[in-house]
C-alpha cells in the first residue's frame, strides 16, 4: 500500500490549516479511519457512511463541537467540502458511523448542506485519473454553547467563524484516488 505525507508532494491542493492560527490538539480516534492510510470502502462513493469519531481531553472552556471533512485537492479553487457540522454539545464525546446520514447526527446537532448538495455526509469520490486526494477530518473544540451560524449556510461560512471561535482543532485524514 502507498502511505502519503499529509504535506507530500503528491497532493495537488495546499494545507488547508497552514493559514490558520494553531491550536492547541487533543485527542481524536476513529475505527473507520487511520490518519494516513488509504480509505476503506465505507467511506467511499456516494453510498458511504460517515466514520465512528471519539475525541477525548478537549481544552478547558469548550462548550460545543463541530466536525469537518474537506477535499483541498479538488479539481475547485476552493476545494470540496464533504461535511460539515456544528452545535454539537461538549457533553458527547463519540459520532457513531453512520451519523452523518441524519442532520441532527443524533445528538442536535446541525448539519450544513455540503459541495455535494445533501445536507449529510458525502463519501470521497475523487475524478477519475485525478490523483490521490486528502480528506480531512476535523473536530473543533469551540467556546461558545451555539455558533451564530444560519443553517444555510456555506461550510466555509462555518470555517470562518471557526476561525475565531476554536480553542482547540483534532485531525484524521485518509486518501482516496480513483484510478
Amino acid at each position: 500500500m502507498t502511505t502519503y505525507d499529509y504535506t507530500s508532494d503528491a497532493f495537488p491542493g495546499p494545507d488547508p490549516y497552514a493559514p490558520l492560527r494553531e491550536l492547541p490538539a487533543f485527542e481524536l480516534t476513529s475505527t473507520d479511519l487511520s490518519s494516513g492510510d488509504k480509505l476503506g470502502p465505507k467511506l467511499v462513493g456516494e453510498a458511504a457512511t460517515s466514520p465512528q469519531l471519539a475525541w477525548s481531553g478537549l481544552p478547558e472552556g469548550t462548550k460545543s463541537l463541530a466536525v469537518t471533512l474537506f477535499d483541498p485537492d479538488a479539481p475547485t479553487a476552493s476545494g470540496y467540502w464533504h461535511w460539515a457540522a456544528f452545535n454539537i454539545p461538549a457533553s458527547v464525546s463519540e459520532l457513531p458511523s453512520g451519523s452523518g446520514a441524519t442532520p441532527d447526527l443524533g445528538v442536535g446537532a446541525t448539519t450544513l448542506v455540503g459541495d455535494s448538495g445533501q445536507r449529510a455526509f458525502y463519501g470521497a469520490n475523487p475524478p477519475a485519473g485525478h490523483g490521490p486526494h486528502r480528506y480531512i477530518v476535523a473536530v473543533h473544540a469551540v467556546d461558545v454553547d451555539t455558533l451564530d451560524v444560519p443553517d444555510d449556510a456555506s461550510p466555509a461560512a462555518l470555517g470562518f467563524n471557526l476561525y475565531f471561535h476554536s480553542l482547540g482543532r483534532a485531525i484524521l485524514w485518509g486518501w482516496y484516488e480513483n484510478n
